[in-house]
């Protein structure tokens, strides 16, 4: 097991009703005036949006709104939301949505307080050294976003997604009720499920051994949101599926999942540059169609683990003679559930054909000149180009 530190500063409040929490939490963490940061109608049109208005009320704070955030959370929003912190003397940021909601709140909370436009360190310049207070409302179990140290955004001008990972990327605190989630979309939800899988997926897959507590922990996550995923998209108002899903989407991106491993998150650099690209395409979506196509690409360079999660996960047979087929077979189950949940598996459900894997891979390679960060081997634009052969089918 390799040395980690472990950060989880995020207060969770967690259950029924607990965004009537938020006005007491925000009051008590020193806020005066708040930006509420959203993205469409839904929220107002659920009543959350009134409940936490309602809650900042009874607490003295005030507020102003800045709406309008979209799938793929856009640099110009971010900028606009700066300037409305600016011009409002606002001294708290509080996101009520799912990811993308949060990772532009995330980069105003940033801007402001750094005096300096966001793109200059999401796009790899000097990190920020200091944010605004900030916290999230969740309505949406996916990104992991309410817990974790990252954040995404898309320069809509150059197509480019990139992220930032700091320290100063957790929230404050985050309200979760799992009530906010029960009118979310099949779709929506399953991209929710493969997002919290891959979370922890893309930390389980290093070559790193001796790990054995740390794979349980990640093993049995990602079980639990098999099975509740089951449930949620057959039953969108169950509470404890979802419940589950919620707390599963926190605990799969707030790092524990991976404590003692190296790892590099391939497969989401590579669908990064697929939804900036194309802003269509849903980010677990993307991910349900890459990731089985990624695995069978390298699943040979780490067979043992692999086979282990076919045998702990997917209820697969180990073939001690042949673990190989034990390990293509898992690959094969994982994706055949993306497929039961209602996810693309092909590149044909992305909407992407042949002719636009090479505007895609220049995105992440720089026209050939750089490699994509990978623990099994080199990811050049050749081996690339490969993945999205394989995922041209069914692996």
């Amino acid at each position: 097991m390799l040395n980690f530190i472990y950060n989880t500063p995020t207060k969770v409040v967690f259950g029924r009703g607990a965004e009537a929490q938020a006005g007491a939490e925000l009051k008590a963490r020193g806020a005066t005036r708040v930006l509420l940061h959203f993205g469409g109608g839904s929220v107002r049109r659920s009543g959350l949006l009134d409940k936490v208005e309602a809650s900042l009320r009874e607490a003295g704070l005030s507020y102003v709104e800045l709406g309008g955030v979209a799938p793929n959370p856009k640099l110009s929003l971010v900028r606009e939301g700066i300037e409305a912190c600016k011009r409002e003397k606002v001294d708290f940021v509080l996101a009520v949505g799912g990811g993308s909601v949060i990772d532009s709140a995330k980069a105003i909370a940033h801007g402001y307080a750094e005096g300096r436009d966001p793109w200059e360190y999401i796009s790899g310049g000097e990190p920020p050294k200091k944010t605004t207070p900030f916290g999230t409302v969740l309505t949406l179990a996916a990104a992991g976003s309410e817990m974790s140290n990252s954040c995404v955004i898309t320069d809509e001008a150059t197509h480019l997604k990139r992220g930032l990972t700091t320290e100063l990327n957790r929230p404050l605190v985050s309200f979760l009720n799992p009530e906010n989630t029960f009118t979310v979309s099949k779709f929506q939800t399953g991209c929710g499920i493969v997002d919290t899988m891959m979370h922890t997926m893309e930390r389980y897959f290093t070559p790193d051994t001796d790990t054995d507590l740390t794979d349980r922990l990640a093993e049995g996550l990602l079980v639990a949101v098999r099975d509740a995923g089951r449930i949620a998209i057959a039953h969108p108002e169950d509470y404890e599926a979802r419940a589950t899903l919620m707390w599963a989407s926190s605990l799969s991106h707030n790092t524990l999942t991976g404590c003692g491993h190296n790892h590099t998150f391939t497969v989401h650099k590579l669908e990064h540059d697929f939804s900036g690209l194309h802003d269509h395409i849903a980010h677990g979506a993307g991910l349900s169609v890459l990731f089985p196509a990624w695995a069978k690409a390298v699943y040979r360079q780490d067979v043992r683990k692999f086979a282990q999660l076919a045998v702990r996960v997917w209820g697969c047979e180990m073939d001690f003679d042949h673990p190989e087929r034990t390990a293509l077979q898992g690959i094969r189950a994982m994706q055949a559930y993306f497929g039961e949940i209602g996810m693309p598996i092909t590149m044909e459900g992305l909407g992407i054909t042949p002719a636009d894997y090479e505007d895609i891979v220049n995105l992440t390679t720089a026209n050939g000149t750089k490699c994509a960060p990978s623990c099994y081997g080199e990811m050049d634009k050749a081996r690339i180009l490969e993945i999205y052969r394989i995922a041209e089918q069914p692996v």
